[in-house]
């Protein structure tokens, strides 16, 4: 097997341990630059026999070839377990040749990062939802990928998991350039690997797999992106929009009713008549949770989307589903809010998660509804994630001015 790993070996005599004219020997092992040190305890040497300068027994008297024949044994000992080391695809170190040759190996087998990904897989595939299963293959393809690079091999022990192996894959992921028509990771595309990797990593450390957390500080960074999202001006350029094809008038409804809403696209896809329901207030509200993280969802109709639905009431395909709205993939869906925003001359990127992000920010946020409030439609469990959204928008810096104006003119 081809490896990557240096091997150097030499002994080396502690002449101020001397007693009685012998001291004791000791081996050095150098792999890829990590040194340790073995004592030798079954030989002491006659210093009258040991050659300082070669590392080895003199080989002009008798006992001098003997101590040399038995270094050689020893040097071949060392090279075996190396290469049973590798054999069994471990990670070789200085100290685990050192554990090898003082017979301080466990024999017992080795959990593997794969036994991990297995039990994590099998855990969470009742927990999470199709999508996000799929984020968390993605990321064991690529960990694949750098076992083929690094070790030369499909698969690790767990024990093998350190602070450098998480600093490699996030160099590796920097340095990864795809085959196909995908651009390279970024800052936030790396970082979504590693929060996963994190995770299972944890889960490892919980089921006492591995003895201590190869995260413990090391950092990771997130650079600060703007969710895009529609104006008023842009989002009742669509609203207005009728087109001659009916395709484009679904997938204009269904942008519009996520925009005034705030739901994600698999929970507004599976939205059913059954989730809208009479509120204390005797309004119309949705009732539903989130299938991404199983949080409840409750969010009061405004009329603009209760008109959406009101116009699907009867609707054939909608009614074949069981669901509110008729079934679209999310691919196309997206696809033809390219179209809409080409016919609309809105120059964002046009994707169904901009709706939410338009919900967020100007239907709610930049009309005075307290973040909490917002937080708490859009299903998320902590206020920071939500708090991405709050941005100061040019159309409230106006308001408050024009408020200022008005109360420096009372003065």
């Amino acid at each position: 097997m081809k490896t990557t790993n240096r091997l150097s070996i030499h002994f080396k005599v502690r002449v101020e341990r001397e007693k009685d004219g012998k001291a004791p020997v000791y081996m050095g092992l150098t792999v890829n630059g990590s040194k340790c040190y073995i004592a030798l305890k079954s030989l002491q040497v006659d210093l009258a026999h040991w050659d300082i300068a070669k590392g080895s027994g003199r080989c002009n008297t008798k006992q001098g070839r003997k101590i040399t024949e038995y270094l050689d044994d020893v040097r071949l000992i060392i090279k075996e377990h190396y290469r049973q080391l590798e054999i069994k695809g471990h990670r070789v170190t200085t100290e685990a040749l050192k554990d090898a040759f003082l017979g301080n190996v466990n024999e017992e087998k080795l959990i593997t990062f794969n036994d991990l990904v297995a039990y994590h897989n099998e855990q969470a595939i009742t927990l999470l939802s199709e999508g996000t299963m799929k984020h968390y293959y993605v990321t064991q393809r690529y960990l694949t990928k750098f076992f083929q690079k690094k070790f030369n091999r499909d698969n690790i022990n767990l024990i093998d998991l350190d602070y450098k192996f998480i600093a490699d894959f996030e160099l590796f992921l920097y340095n990864h350039k795809p085959k196909d028509h995908q651009k390279p990771m970024d800052t936030n595309g790396v970082l979504k690997h590693l929060i996963r990797l994190k995770k299972m990593v944890n889960l490892a450390v919980n089921l006492k797999w591995i003895p201590a957390n190869p995260f413990l500080g090391f950092k990771m960074s997130r650079k600060k992106v703007d969710k895009e999202f529609l104006n008023e001006w842009e989002l009742k350029s669509i609203e207005t929009k009728q087109f001659d094809i009916e395709r484009l008038n679904l997938v204009k409804d269904i942008f519009i009713f996520a925009c005034y809403t705030g739901l994600a696209y698999v929970d507004m896809i599976n939205l059913k008549p059954e989730n809208i329901v009479i509120g204390l207030d005797g309004e119309r509200w949705i009732r539903t949770f989130r299938q991404k993280t199983l949080v409840p969802v409750n969010t009061p109709i405004l009329p603009k989307a209760m008109e959406i639905i009101d116009r699907y009431r009867n609707n054939i395909r909608a009614e074949a589903n069981g669901t509110i709205f008729p079934v679209i993939s999310n691919q196309k869906l997206n696809s033809y809010l390219k179209e809409i925003a080409d016919h609309t001359g809105i120059q964002k990127n046009l994707t169904f998660h901009v709706a939410r992000h338009t919900f967020a920010t100007t239907i709610t946020l930049s009309n005075g509804v307290p973040i909490e409030t917002v937080s708490k439609m859009l299903g998320h469990t902590k206020l920071a994630t939500t708090q991405i959204y709050a941005r100061v928008l040019e159309k409230k810096i106006s308001e408050d001015m024009l408020l200022l104006k008005s109360k420096l003119q009372h003065l």
